[in-house]
């Protein structure tokens, strides 16, 4: 049996989707990771040099580079690459393609980060979106005026060529619990602290209170500071994946209001646990929904009450199970591992 391919996996934060991408990846290859805290703007400097000296050191090891977002962690392991002749990747996931200073959002919104990112897109062999819409997109929806987002739209320099390989989920795990119940008044969303408007919970609150009837849940925080909350919006606080999987159970709908989604993972789970999706018409959530869930096609509050009047009224059990189905046969492991291994080991 041949020795396994070397492989360096560099990445700011060890999110769920960078942990699936390990797994999956491990099987073909010996993966080295070194983690880092990139989160911290005052460990900047430190991190960096640290970074130099690991790269100067170790490169001579690996066969390839894959890193995970564009951002400061991105541009020295793209330049070591190009110096000592090793094949270079970077999976960009959302906010490394987007300056969107009307939400406050995006990497490229940074003049520095934005030359780090700039930078390393163009050193790598090749880019690897998790949606085309990372790419280039035309938002529609946020205002009246469209707004263009994606990396070749903000950075005009940039001929790397790309593959667009979309993120997985695991089927087997995200499945509803066949002994519970849904609530057909039942909406959840998920987001984390400080992402209240990005996802669009403020349009949410704005209509809450026309459906007293209804319980909408917000996984992943524990208050918001920011916006009066309905009586029937409540908080869950941070939930673990068995804790998400049993509220996705119960819950007949799933809510993703973003104004922008590099992808949305949390809907595909929610969507093979039988939750119907409304969705904003933004990247590739329509995609991702097809006839199986609604899609609000600006970000307007009277649009979206009369949105949930159709949901709640709509064909539960044919759209939850198609719902699964779309997730089940498009956004699968296997498909994304074979992706990542045919461009990572391609000459």
């Amino acid at each position: 049996m041949s020795e396994k391919k070397k492989l360096l996996f560099i990445y700011p934060q060890l999110y769920t989707f960078v942990k699936t991408d390990l797994e999956l990846l491990s099987d073909k290859f010996q993966i080295i990771s070194f983690n880092q805290k990139w989160s911290s703007k005052y460990l900047l400097p430190f991190n960096l040099i640290v970074q130099f000296f690991y790269l100067l050191f170790n490169l001579v090891k690996v066969d390839t580079i894959l890193i995970s977002f564009g951002g400061y962690h991105s541009l020295l392991p793209a330049l070591f690459g190009k110096i000592f002749n090793k094949k270079i990747f970077i999976i960009v996931h959302g906010t490394d393609c987007v300056s969107f200073p009307e939400i406050n959002y995006g990497n490229l919104r940074n003049p520095i980060m934005r030359f780090f990112i700039s930078n390393a897109y163009n050193l790598v062999d090749k880019i690897l979106p998790v949606s085309k819409s990372l790419v280039y997109t035309k938002n529609t929806y946020y205002s009246k005026t469209p707004i263009e987002f994606g990396y070749s739209y903000h950075l005009k320099d940039i001929t790397t060529p790309y593959k667009v390989i979309h993120n997985a989920v695991d089927h087997s795990f995200w499945c509803k619990d066949k002994k519970t119940l849904k609530d057909n008044n039942t909406f959840i969303s998920v987001l984390s602290n400080g992402k209240e408007h990005i996802k669009g919970i403020d349009l949410l609150c704005e209509v809450t209170s026309s459906f007293p009837n209804c319980k909408f849940f917000l996984a992943g925080i524990d208050k918001i500071d920011s916006l009066k909350i309905p009586k029937n919006v409540i908080c869950l606080g941070r939930l673990n994946p068995k804790q998400l999987r049993e509220y996705y159970s119960k819950s007949r709908f799933y809510l993703q209001l973003s104004n922008t989604e590099g992808f949305g993972v949390s809907l595909c789970e929610a969507m093979l646990c039988e939750c119907i999706p409304i969705v904003s018409s933004v990247n590739m959530l329509p995609e991702i929904v097809g006839d199986t869930g609604f899609i609000l096609e600006s970000r307007d509050s009277s649009m979206l009450s009369r949105l949930i009047n159709d949901a709640i009224s709509c064909n539960f059990d044919l759209l939850s199970k198609k719902a699964r189905l779309k997730i089940k046969d498009n956004y699968y492991m296997q498909k994304r591992k074979s992706s990542l291994i045919k461009e990572l080991t391609s000459k």
